[in-house]
Order: structure tokens, then sequence, then C-alpha cells
């Protein structure tokens, strides 16, 4: 088998393993099993379990960005329905399991902010970064639609990210994916009215939440 592929293997299944069981739970042993490959095979190519948590963000990080490069409202040629097409993409994502479609990066970045400081900042940098890639659409809508704001497009892509994250972690806590779905039917409407120009959202059925904790 090709070392390559023994290593993409492992980053896999640590991806896998860390969404279901966090950082803390996941062996080395667990990613071992997961692979079928020895923990001779894992130290050739990690040192250490933080070492391939490490580079399982990068890769995480790395797929979601050709994901959304590719996403279909990036060819849309108004930047404020590129940025609206963005938030019912990441909706329309939030569906089956909670491990398959909550973010990995949010999870290191939560747990390991005080045991392992240099993975939950790796971890930030990566949501970081992905928020930077909404930047030039939001400046562009707001030249278009609110050029008096005193906001700034980076505070405003920092928020998208804050509120998506956040819809995780509440959907987690009440094992309900329509959770996270509801929170961005309201970053949509949030986005709306600060460019002042409400927009429909896509034809399609849209989950809700319970109204009722």
């Amino acid at each position: 088998m090709p070392a390559s592929s023994s290593r993409e293997r492992l980053l896999d299944a640590t991806i896998e393993l860390i969404r279901t069981k966090g950082y803390a739970g996941m062996r080395v042993e667990d990613v071992c099993e997961a692979t079928g490959l020895t923990k001779g095979s894992f130290f050739h190519h990690f040192a250490s379990k933080e070492e391939i948590a490490m580079a399982a963000a990068e890769r995480f990080a790395s797929r979601a960005d050709a994901m959304f490069s590719r996403a279909g409202y990036r060819d849309h040629g108004d930047a404020l329905q590129r940025l609206l097409g963005y938030v019912d993409f990441r909706q329309g994502a939030m569906q089956g399991e909670l491990a398959a479609f909550t973010c990995l990066l949010g999870m290191l970045a939560q747990e390991t902010f005080s045991t392992h400081p240099q993975l939950s900042a790796a971890a930030g940098r990566h949501i970081e970064a992905h928020a930077a890639t909404l930047e030039d659409d939001i400046a562009a809508a707001k030249a278009d639609h609110a050029p008096e704001a005193p906001w700034t497009p980076h505070s405003l892509a920092l928020f998208t990210q804050a509120v998506i994250q956040g819809a995780f972690v509440l959907a987690k806590s009440r094992h309900n994916p329509a959770i996270a779905a509801d929170c961005l039917d309201h970053l949509r409407r949030y986005l709306e009215l600060t460019f002042r120009a409400p927009q429909p959202p896509p034809a399609r059925s849209r989950r809700r939440a319970p109204t009722k904790p």
C-alpha cells in the first residue's frame, strides 16, 4: 500500500473520530483500529496525537475550501447574491448526522484552547482564513448597498462564522440539526437587513427548529 494512501486514511479516520468523540476522547489506538493500520504505521507518519490532529485540521480546511470554491453560488454576478448564496449553501448542508456536517475546526478550537493551545490556535486560523474568503463579496455588497455603514467587511465575515459555529453548538446540545438551520435563517435575514435589500430564499423546503426549549 502506498505511504500516501496510509497517511490519508489515518487523517480521514482522525477527522471522523474527532467529530464524533472529540479530541480528548480519541486515542491513537482508535485511529489504528478504524483504518486497520498498526501503531508502527501511525508513528511512521505522525509523531503524536496532537500532530495528526494538526494535520487533520489542515486537511479538513483544504477540503472545505475546495468545496466552497466549486459551489454554484460562486457563479452569481452580484456580490450580495453570492453572500446570501453562501448562507443558503451552508444551511443546505445542515442535514443528516450532526457529526457529518458540524465543524471539526470549531470543535478543536473550543475543546483544546487551554490544554493544547497550539492546536486550538491552528483551528482558529483556519476558521478565520475561511471567513476571509467572504470579505471581497462583503466589501462589494457594502459599496453597493451600505457604503456609509460603520462596520468593516472583516468584522462581518467573522460574525458569519460566529453564528455558524454557535449554531453547531446549539444543534449538538439538543441533538437536532434543525436548530442550526433555523439559526442560519436568522443570519440570512440579518444580512438582508444589513444591506437593506431583502431577497427571497431559494424555493425549497426549509426545516424549522422547535420553538419550545
